[in-house]
């Protein structure tokens, strides 16, 4: 454990921010570090409590969090970044991105502000990186097995890198032209600078992992030939098909889906040329986001480096309570209010909202109309109704419309096609135990079997399925 008496010593401390209306000027990383001592005194406040919570029930990868805390706390940061990489492959991109829902069932939770876990394994990761204790870890000989997968987000990355450290031939494909599907083009570059993921991706590709871009399986190649080419296939292709809103003027221009513009930026940032009829942007206007989620406010931020001239958030569901309520106790991830970096740069935040048309003038959103809801309080299986409240419709005016109200299921079209009836009934791609479809040898990872979750359950998705690989191409 860290210093026995440090959660009474010291009081919890959020990592600093650079100043709004700097960071609103340009699209670099907001969060700073702390100081090494004051990160170390935070470090020292993860308690001797027994039962590890937040290894045991709040991190989907197992992370050994009190071990390496333990180890930052004294100094022993090669230790400590051994440690955090043998259960988590990209701890640069947890560090960032992730939610933390360690901290949500760290047992000081009870009755005390939780460790700042994220913080210190972001700065135990960037100190190996710094130090160059982090290098490839190619095999150290080959099975001659090759495994396909389809797909190069988080759960994709974390199994080819797995399955190359074992032995076996790992080749990404990936229909975009760079890889690294969500994080590279869904996360905005404020959140995770994409020069970090190259980092890693130049790693993979010195332990023997091939990446190759601009193929799209099912229409360039047929799943039928990675089968004949390939001992395994992998698809894990996401949850890309997003949640539409089927009201009267939805087909009105300048009404776009959220990923589609979070990507067009990252795709600036990167240097790509946008061509003029199909940039998505909310300069000089009046930008209204439709979802309260992480994806919304990634939007608003993105609106306000944009140049907004005001932007909105509304979400359909009743604002959420400052605290826990007693049908939400610890260790369970906490339904409280949660203001983004995003909400600080300037948004406005409605709730209770339900959108019933979009207005427009000469083929363009100008404007939608709303109402206000009452919800229920929860039945016995915690479901919530809503009934519209007379008399408070409303109208916002909107230039630019984003729709972020998640996503459905993997996106369906030829792939899906070619592998005939492999989806259960959510539309997701149906997987067995040992993640393996209905089809032999192709095996499904990540949120294409789960549907839209976290960067973090992806990655321990994409790991145990290199697992359950490795053990069918072996027979062990």
């Amino acid at each position: 454990m860290a210093k026995p008496t440090g959660f009474l010593e010291h009081a919890r401390m959020e990592p600093p921010k650079r100043r709004v209306p700097e960071r609103i000027a340009d699209y670099r990383e907001i969060e700073l570090f702390l100081p090494l001592e004051d990160l170390q005194s935070q470090a020292a406040r993860c308690m001797d409590c027994g039962v590890p919570f937040c290894h045991a029930f709040g991190c989907p990868v197992l992370s050994v969090i009190p071990e390496w805390s333990d180890m930052a706390y004294r100094g022993q940061w090669r230790r400590a970044s051994d440690l955090l990489h043998s259960m988590n492959n990209f701890p640069e991109v947890t560090g960032r991105v992730c939610p933390a829902p360690c901290e949500a069932a760290c047992t000081l939770a009870l009755n005390q502000e939780p460790v700042t876990i994220r913080h210190v394994e972001l700065q135990i990761v960037e100190r190996g990186w710094q130090e160059g204790w982090i290098r490839a870890e190619p095999a150290p000989q080959r099975t001659g097995r090759r495994v396909a997968i389809v797909g190069s987000g988080p759960a994709a990355l974390a199994a080819a890198q797995q399955l190359s450290r074992i032995g076996h031939e790992a080749v990404v494909f990936e229909r975009a032209n760079r890889i690294g599907g969500i994080l590279r083009y869904g996360i905005p570059d404020f959140k995770l600078e994409k020069w970090l993921l190259d980092r890693r991706l130049e790693q993979m590709r010195q332990e023997g992992v091939t990446f190759e871009t601009g193929v799209s399986v099912g229409t360039d190649i047929s799943v039928h030939y990675l089968r004949r080419t390939f001992d395994a296939v992998i698809l894990a292709t996401g949850a890309g098909a997003p949640r539409d809103l089927s009201v009267p003027g939805r087909e009105l221009k300048g009404i776009a889906y959220a990923m589609d513009y979070l990507t067009q930026q990252n795709r600036r940032n990167a240097g790509e040329a946008i061509p003029p009829e199909q940039q998505i942007t909310a300069a000089g206007k009046h930008a209204v986001v439709i979802g309260g989620g992480d994806t919304g406010a990634d939007c608003v931020g993105t609106c306000r480096r944009q140049g907004a001239l005001d932007v909105c958030q509304v979400e359909l569901l009743p604002r959420p309570p400052e605290q826990r309520t007693p049908d939400n106790p610890w260790p369970t991830w906490p339904l409280i209010l949660r203001s983004a970096t995003s909400h600080e740069e300037g948004c406005r935040r409605l709730w209770g909202v339900l959108t019933k048309e979009f207005v427009g003038r000469g083929g363009r959103v100008r404007g939608m109309r709303c109402v206000e809801l009452e919800w229920s309080g929860p039945d016995e299986r915690g479901r919530r109704t809503f009934h519209e409240i007379p008399g408070s419709q409303f109208e916002l005016a909107a230039d630019l419309v984003l729709i972020a109200m998640g996503f459905e299921h993997t996106e369906h079209g030829a792939l899906s096609e070619e592998l005939g009836p492999v989806l259960d009934s959510r539309g997701n791609v149906a997987a067995d135990a040992g993640f393996m479809t209905g089809v032999l040898g192709v095996f499904a990872t990540g949120d294409c079997i789960t549907g839209a979750s976290l960067v973090v359950r992806a990655i321990a998705l994409g790991r145990q399925t290199a697992e359950a690989v490795d053990r069918w191409l072996t027979r062990r």
